[in-house]
Formats: structure tokens, sequence, C-alpha cells
């Protein structure tokens, strides 16, 4: 299998996957920032391609940002709590091996959320 960085998000308020969700990737050095990608999820509630493909894998610290918030509030017609409890979910994580494959899933509702490194 070839190194690749991907994610899939799963509603599990609607037990369903949060198509159409927005989610930033950034790559992270020290205190400097560089947005790498953002994409919406498609039906599945993955992205249409890897986030970053054999060519593009670096050893580093990213982060994913998971508009959570906004995926919630599309669902409610915008109606719900002022202000959101979960508006935009982080995810900092480090890729030790560029060879790899590295799957970062979130599980969420509106109130809560989970993560782990998926296969």
């Amino acid at each position: 299998m070839a190194a690749k960085l991907s994610t899939h998000v799963l509603d599990t308020a609607h037990g369903c996957p949060a198509r159409g969700m927005q989610i930033e990737l950034w790559s992270l050095a020290g205190e400097s920032r560089k947005l790498v990608k953002m994409v919406r999820l498609n039906e599945d509630g993955r992205t249409d391609a890897a986030l970053l493909g054999p060519e593009e894998m670096q050893v580093g610290e990213y982060e994913l940002i998971f508009h959570v918030g906004e995926y919630f509030a599309s669902l409610s017609g915008g109606e719900g709590d002022k202000p959101l409890f979960l508006n935009k979910v982080p995810v900092r994580f480090g890729i030790s091996d560029a060879g790899a494959s590295y799957h970062v899933p979130l599980l969420t509702s509106p109130w809560a959320y989970s993560t782990y490194r998926g296969s």
C-alpha cells in the first residue's frame, strides 16, 4: 500500500457520515503554520483523494481542523445554541514515517468528539 494521509468523519448524533464538512490541513513548524489543503467531505464522509499522497508525505507535525460547528448548523438550518459548544475541532498529530499511511478519523456530535490513528 502506498503511503498517504487520509481522514473519515462520522456524525455520531445522526448515525451517518459527515457529508459536506469542511476540513483544513495545516503543516506546522515551530510557530509557523502553512495551509496545505482545504476540502469538503463526500457522501461517505471521506475526501475524494488522499489529503497527502505518496509524493507529498513528509515527516513533521500537522493539524487537521474540522469545521464541526458549521456542519451541524447546516443540518439545523442555523438554529441552535449560540455560541456553539464545538465549532472548529483541531487535531494535531505527527508523521514520523513518510513511507507509512496515516488515517486520522473523527467521530463527532455537536457536544463531543474523539479521534485515533486508524488504518
